[in-house]
């Protein structure tokens, strides 16, 4: 009897610490809401997903929290650094720091941060993206549906064809980009907008004409990109070019006003540079 007693007072104390912890692990600040820009783009690929066939997915408070996290997280310490990609976390945080990348991924420590930081108990698999200068959601749709990818990715085609997008979050930093996907409903709800005097992280705007270079590499040294455009005006690319941003040398096939004549060049190049993409300046 005593024993019994001993047993059953022993697993209420393991299950109140679980609550209290759990608790104070998927706890979502009060007030946490969304811009009007990372709902648009919510709806944008809703829109997107409509016009391919597919069903629209709900808005997840808890998806949008943990996207959040990550954008800003990946804008303030920089965890995409040596051989860690978008998906990595930092160690600045109260989560589980990732370094991903194909040498050794650690898919569950990504997996799993929508359960490590909310109550949503389920996977998540993230999108995650890096603009270097402006962009709004217009943009961001566009290189989406020109990268195959990421197109895949909100489609639920190629790697994830076996999976049911059911709800997502969004979130926007100065440059980065976090998109989130589940395949179970957030029984905690969908995120609020922000209202208008509310300030959440704003998108830099940029006002200036912009041009598109198909961009095929980068390079620190400007012997190497000279020695890189030499090759691609003799393999027939005659308004090939260097383009200087900052200490970056960046070597370009060629040069667009718009980024649907980029889109349009960029599919149509050799296999060759199938590797290349499209950069705003």
């Amino acid at each position: 009897m005593k024993n019994n007693k001993l047993y059953s007072f022993l697993f209420f104390v393991l299950l109140l610490q679980v609550n209290v912890f759990g608790q104070r692990k998927s706890s979502i600040p009060d007030g946490f809401c969304i811009s009007g820009q990372e709902e648009r783009l919510m709806g944008r690929i809703n829109l997107f997903r409509a016009e391919n066939g597919e069903k629209t997915i709900s808005n997840s408070i808890s998806l949008n929290y943990v996207a959040s996290l990550h954008a800003n997280d990946l804008q303030e310490n920089h965890p995409d650094t040596s051989i860690c990609n978008l998906s990595s976390w930092s160690d600045n945080g109260s989560w589980t720091s990732c370094c991903y990348n194909k040498y050794v991924p650690e898919p569950d420590c990504i997996w799993d941060k929508p359960k490590e930081l909310t109550s949503f108990t389920y996977r998540g698999y993230e999108l995650a993206l890096y603009f270097e200068d402006s962009f709004n959601v217009d943009t961001v749709i566009q290189f989406i549906i020109s990268s195959k990818p990421a197109r895949d990715m909100l489609l639920a085609n190629g790697r994830y064809k076996q999976k049911k997008w059911i709800s997502m979050g969004a979130s926007m930093s100065r440059n980065y980009i976090s998109i989130w996907f589940a395949q179970k409903a957030d029984k905690a709800g969908e995120a609020s907008i922000c209202s208008s005097n509310e300030q959440l992280t704003p998108i830099e705007k940029n006002e200036k004409t912009s041009s598109f270079y198909i961009i095929v590499s980068s390079f620190q040294s400007a012997k190497d990109a000279k020695e890189g455009l030499k090759r691609l005006k003799h393999n027939g690319f005659d308004e090939a070019g260097i383009l200087k941003t900052g200490n970056n040398l960046r070597l370009y096939i060629k040069k667009l006003d718009s980024l649907k004549e980029a889109m349009y060049v960029k599919q149509n190049l050799p296999y060759t540079y199938n590797d290349a993409w499209i950069f705003k300046y």
